[in-house]
Parts: C-alpha cells; sequence; structure tokens
C-alpha cells in the first residue's frame, strides 16, 4: 500500500507541473494576442512612436495585472470551497469514523474493487492518515498541496509579461516600413510555439490547435489595425 501511495502521489505531482505549465502557455497565448492587437491598432492610427510604445507598454502592465488579480480570486475562491469541504468531512469523521469508512469503501466497490478489498483498503487508508484519503478518493482534493492563490497570480502574470513583450519588441524594435508585417511574422512564430506547447500537454491535435491560435490571433490584429486605422482617419 506504502508503494501505491508513493506511486500516486508522484502521479498527482506530476499532474500539478502539467496543469501550471498549461496555464502558464494559455497566459502566454493571452500575452501575444491582447499586446499584439494594441500595438497593431495604435499602429493603425499612424501616431507617434512615443504613443506606440506608451500604449504598449501600459496594456502590457494592465494586462498582467488583471491576469494576476483574476487568477488570485479565481484561485481563492476554489482554495477556499476545498478547506470549506474538508472542515465538513472532518467534523463528520469525527462524529461517525466508521460511517465515513464504509462510504470510502463503497468509493472503491464503484471503481471496481470487490467488497472484502474495499473494507480492507479503507481501513488501511483510513488508520494512516482518514481526511487525506476521505479528501482524495471522495472529494477528488489533495489536502496536503491545495492551490497557492499567490503562485498562481505569480505564474500567470509572468507569463502574460513574457508572451506581450513579443508583439511590443517586434513593433517598436522595426522600421517603420516593416513594422506592421514584423509584428505579424513574430506574432505567428510565437503564437505557432504555444499552440504546439498546449496541444502535446493536453494531448490534443497539434495541427488544430496551430491553426485555432493563429487564426484567432490574426483576426485580433486585422482587426484592431483597421479600427485603429479608421479612427486615425476621423480624428
Amino acid at each position: 500500500m506504502a508503494q501505491v501511495t508513493d506511486i500516486e502521489s508522484k502521479a498527482d505531482g506530476l499532474s500539478s507541473k502539467l496543469n501550471w505549465l498549461r496555464a502558464g502557455v494559455l497566459g502566454a497565448n493571452d500575452g501575444i494576442v491582447s499586446t499584439a492587437g494594441i500595438v497593431m491598432g495604435v499602429a493603425g492610427a499612424a501616431v507617434s512612436d512615443q504613443a506606440l510604445i506608451a500604449s504598449g507598454v501600459a496594456g502590457l502592465v494592465a494586462g498582467a495585472i488583471s491576469m494576476a488579480v483574476g487568477e488570485y480570486v479565481s484561485v481563492s475562491s476554489q482554495r477556499d470551497t476545498e478547506k470549506a469541504e474538508i472542515d465538513v468531512l472532518r467534523k463528520r469523521l469525527d462524529e461517525n469514523p466508521e460511517n465515513q469508512r464504509l462510504s470510502l469503501a463503497h468509493t472503491f466497490e464503484r471503481e471496481g474493487l470487490s467488497k472484502k478489498t474495499s473494507l480492507a483498503v479503507a481501513a488501511e487508508l483510513s488508520d494512516s492518515d482518514a481526511i487525506g484519503a476521505h479528501a482524495r478518493y471522495e472529494l477528488g482534493i489533495n489536502a496536503d498541496e491545495l492551490t497557492n492563490p499567490w503562485h498562481a497570480a505569480w505564474a500567470s502574470m509572468i507569463a502574460f509579461v513574457v508572451g506581450a513583450i513579443i508583439p511590443l519588441i517586434a513593433m517598436v524594435a522595426s522600421p517603420d516600413s516593416v513594422r506592421v508585417v514584423a509584428t505579424i511574422v513574430a506574432v505567428v512564430i510565437a503564437l505557432i510555439i504555444t499552440g504546439t506547447t498546449s496541444a502535446r500537454l493536453g494531448g490534443a491535435p497539434v495541427g488544430r490547435a496551430i491553426v485555432r491560435v493563429v487564426i484567432g490571433g490574426l483576426a485580433a490584429m486585422l482587426i484592431t489595425y483597421a479600427i485603429g486605422a479608421l479612427v486615425g482617419v476621423v480624428l
């Protein structure tokens, strides 16, 4: 049983790392597309380089903060819910541990184990770590590794900034005559990378993921550029 628990713990750790990596890729993708949309829109309005840089940096900072706050609030809510469920479970175990042990055994029976084996496994796990066993197998929660909202917030912010820097640098560092084309090329390459990575992490078809993110990114850039050009003409 100790070997099984150790294997499951390693599997949980790997799954958690993959989830964080996948979230990071998605955050970077958001940074790429949103910042590309901003600088393309401003470039379409044909404003000064200073205004272009200022708008790009402002969009990067605002987007990064928004991502961090949103992730912090979301993960905090999830963590609070999980802690509340664990508190209820702890109370039930204190009031009627035998009934909770039978409930855990029934969980294993539903997974295909025999009644005898289910009772034995439930008894051994409950004697070892009742809260952890019930939280994991009945609630799907790892009581020892609740998600840290600060970690989630920082990870999202950093991923967004890394993605946002790509279109911003491509736009401001390129000559005026080719900066729009250079930005589009840089963004497409970056989206191909994020699309490939997210597809492989999720076990999805790579080609479909790349097409989806590239089309979305191109649409965002073309639309914002057109709106920027229209606003520039009007003003």
